[in-house]
């Protein structure tokens, strides 16, 4: 029924207890296409005419996002690459979770941030555009070659506000230090979340995987921790459904870093402004985390999760925490 691989069952169970069948059995549906319109180079009004070409609608509680609904699994889907508006940038394909995961950080105009996980750009665009191409946005990946694609991307978006740091100059993030107003740490993850989009990871992913993403997530917010600014804000992120990949690491960081607090999600989005009306009810549980997880961690009403089943989005995680001081 779940059609999940039977060491993961626990983890489904920790994380959503009696939700636990209805979220693995979401996964196994086939996923739309989502796009965000960019704003950088066209009103989405305009954007969004190209999509409907394609059965495209926009999204109530998402205003700069577009959906083309699944096919059928005997149809093929259109390719979006070949409308004349993607082409001229006025689209990007991007979950709507990934995309509402970044209005939620409440990043606008003027700010100072830092994408540490950047891989191919997909945060890096989306914020640029909610600053609407005013302030910084560092992007940088200890793996260049995930950063190859970023360059052609943020060329043909129209954004201007991106500096793509290389890892293999010295000291590459140096000149950062303590001065981001806010640091965005996409975490390597398992990517459970995103099952519809790929069906046959969940069979290839082992334990041992999962225990060497920890160890990289504890180390990534150890690295971002320095850069973010006093009063500034460090939002952990991962396409994850599994607690040990989310509040167990976000646990574990506050437990050893006395500098910084969690914060409610939905208090940072709405004190952003960014969010819509109809967005913010996407912010009220169960999507803030409600659910017990057993004796090794508590629930925290603070962090936002976000899944096939419960938004209709891939899965995502996110975490908002403040620097003191």
């Amino acid at each position: 029924q779940a059609n999940v691989p039977k060491w993961l069952w626990p983890h489904f169970v920790r994380a959503f207890g009696q939700n636990a069948l209805a979220e693995a059995q979401a996964l196994n549906t086939r996923a739309p296409v989502d796009l965000r319109l960019n704003q950088l180079k066209r009103p989405a009004a305009d954007a969004l005419k190209a999509v409907t070409k394609m059965g495209g609608e926009a999204l109530a509680w998402l205003p700069t996002a577009a959906r083309i609904p699944a096919p059928d699994a005997d149809t093929r889907s259109g390719h979006v690459q070949s409308l004349p508006g993607f082409a001229k940038g006025w689209l990007e394909v991007q979950d709507a979770g990934s995309q509402f995961v970044a209005l939620c950080t409440g990043i606008g105009p003027g700010a100072q941030v830092l994408d540490l996980c950047a891989g191919g750009g997909g945060k890096t665009l989306a914020l640029a555009q909610q600053m609407q191409n005013k302030g910084q946005v560092f992007a940088y990946d200890r793996d260049g070659r995930r950063l190859v694609p970023i360059h052609a991307r943020l060329k043909r978006a129209g954004v201007r506000n991106a500096q793509v740091r290389d890892p293999r100059d010295d000291d590459p993030l140096g000149d950062l230090l303590g001065k981001m107003h806010a640091v965005l740490v996409d975490a390597p993850c398992t990517g459970t979340g995103t099952w519809r989009r790929h069906p046959d990871a969940k069979w290839r992913l082992r334990l041992g995987q999962l225990e060497t993403r920890m160890g990289e997530q504890d180390e990534v917010l150890r690295q971002a921790a320095p850069f973010v600014r006093p009063g500034g804000m460090l939002f952990y992120v991962t396409c994850s459904l599994l607690c040990e990949e989310n509040e167990d690491r976000v646990d574990a960081f506050l437990a050893e870093q006395d500098g910084f607090e969690r914060v409610s999600v939905i208090e940072v989005a709405k004190a952003g402004g960014l969010v819509s009306e109809a967005g913010l009810l996407m912010l009220s549980p169960p999507h803030l985390d409600p659910l017990p997880r057993g004796e090794k961690g508590q629930s925290s009403t603070k962090d936002l999760r976000l899944s096939p089943h419960t938004t209709g989005t891939d899965g995502f995680y996110m975490a908002a925490l403040l620097r003191k001081g």
